[in-house]
């Protein structure tokens, strides 16, 4: 066979190749980001492209779909019903209600996109740090009477896992309900063998719906990113904080770890048990799993009992058609007065996200945002320098922090409202994850999180354009070229 022969089979491989590329990626809709990112995929990295889009460019499933989609809102209406005898009187505690009347538009949109009604009646408590957080879960916990639910993206098989799996083994030996819910994808060393004590003490663990049949299904790239605790429908946990020994700041690599997680009693609690229940019913095996309404899960006394602090829990995941928590961030951009303030581990953001932004700095407002001066993820590290190098242009004020790796997911706005959940400012939690934030309508609470920002900012630098001259041509390279592939990362 002669070289020509070689050659032109060759060019017919590559055209092939091409012409599969395109069928492929416009066969859904999706972003026009997303459809370039997957074409240049495709197209550079012949064959081996077609087998990385089998894995993590399709869609999610059609039957997970369905299940998630067709859960029942267990515990909704009774939720509704408390929510009706838990609404604050009109002379009391009038910041909150200024609070709730300034972000009246973004409390109306999250109840009628995703049904999440606010409840008037919470106490909070923030955590920042890892040992902090699980020494108040582990003691609420050995606290429980009743029952346990537990929900993590990532549980590892390390000193912290061993020791919350252990208590969790002997709550279950007591004759408690433990029930957990984890993502393969995110839990490294553990296993159904691993877990398998928790089941023979009495204990359930399910892996998430998106994890099952991965042979047929193939979808690597949905992935349960809530992180959430409920204990006897009293004590809710939520935020950044997976269980793993780089929480605590264990880890060489990372050093130490800043996180924000929140404690809620309260009403709110309730919300974050329905939506727990649902994603257990959505990724149980057996029909005997599943969970029912029951009064102990939705206890009536902590109405009208815990504080003023008024919550809306918001979930969010690639089963819905919108993106409703990047909406949310929109509307707090666009809706903010003085200032709005950011901090998340990752800063890859859509184009309607960069406008935002923009726009919100443009007019005056205060928009900041702290990133990490580390990667965890080199390219998403890469494209994250990108965009705050963009931003910096638009007059939003990038800070890194240098204290460790920051890995908190909130924002506050105007000193009067916040969030603190699982979203992330990236491509991947706008549309791929499945998200929880718990949005607090409480200017004191906020103002606790910009103090914390404060904090942090003693050990940040701002991003200036002088610093952004200083990088090399190979660095700004490694930023351009992940930022092509940002929408699909």
């Amino acid at each position: 066979m002669n070289l020509r022969i070689v050659l032109l089979i060759i060019i017919a491989l590559l055209l092939i190749n091409t012409a599969g590329a395109i069928i492929t990626v416009f066969h859904r809709p999706r972003s026009i980001p997303a459809t370039l990112a997957w074409l240049l995929v495709l197209v550079l990295l012949p064959g081996l492209g077609f087998l990385i889009y089998a894995f993590l460019g399709r869609g999610i499933a059609r039957e997970n779909i369905f299940a998630l989609n067709h859960q029942d809102h267990i515990g909704l209406a009774h939720l509704k019903d408390l929510i009706v005898h838990d609404l604050p009187a009109k002379n009391d505690h009038s910041d909150q209600a200024d609070t709730t009347k300034q972000a009246a538009g973004l409390i109306e949109y999250f109840d009628r996109a995703e049904d999440s009604p606010v409840t008037h009646h919470n106490n909070v408590k923030i955590f920042t740090d890892g040992a902090a957080k699980f020494a108040a879960v582990f003691k609420d916990i050995e606290a429980a009477q009743r029952f346990i639910h537990v929900e993590y993206y990532s549980f590892y098989n390390d000193q912290i896992g061993n020791d919350f799996l252990d208590l969790l083994i002997r709550k279950a030996r007591q004759g408690l309900e433990v029930r957990l819910i984890y993502d393969p994808w995110g839990s490294p060393g553990t296993s159904r063998k691993w877990f398998k004590p928790l089941r023979d003490a009495g204990g359930e663990v399910v892996p998430f719906i998106t994890s099952r049949d991965l042979i047929r299904k193939t979808r690597l790239n949905y992935h349960l990113h809530r992180k959430v605790v409920v204990i006897d429908g009293q004590v809710g946990w939520t935020g950044g904080f997976n269980v793993g020994d780089q929480y605590l700041g264990r880890s060489k690599k990372f050093g130490y770890w800043r996180d924000t997680h929140v404690r809620i009693v309260g009403t709110s609690v309730l919300a974050l048990q329905e939506r727990f229940i649902m994603d257990w019913n959505a990724s149980i095996e057996h029909y005997h799993q599943r969970i029912w309404f029951r009064e102990e899960y939705f206890p009536q006394t902590i109405a009208l009992a815990q504080g003023h602090t008024p919550i809306q829990i918001v979930s969010d995941g690639p089963d819905t058609e919108e993106d409703i928590l990047k909406g949310g961030m929109m509307k707090m951009l666009l809706t903010a007065k003085k200032s709005v303030w950011i901090q998340t581990p990752y800063l890859v953001p859509d184009d309607s996200m960069i406008s935002a932004l923009s726009v919100a700095a443009r007019s005056g407002i205060d928009v900041r945002v702290m990133v990490p001066c580390m990667p965890d993820h080199p390219f998403i590290y890469r494209a994250t320098q990108y965009y705050a190098n963009l931003l910096t242009t638009f007059g939003v004020k990038i800070y890194i922090y240098t204290n460790g790796f920051l890995h908190a997911k909130t924002a506050v706005v105007d000193d009067q409202y916040c969030f603190i959940g699982s979203m992330n400012q990236d491509y991947r939690s706008y549309s791929l994850n499945f998200e929880c934030n718990a949005y607090i309508y409480d200017a004191q609470v906020s103002q606790q999180l910009s103090a914390i920002f404060r904090d942090d900012m003693k050990k940040a630098y701002l991003l200036t354009p002088e610093i952004i001259g200083r990088q090399s041509h190979w660095l700004r390279f490694k930023q351009y070229f992940s930022r092509l592939l940002s929408p699909i990362l």
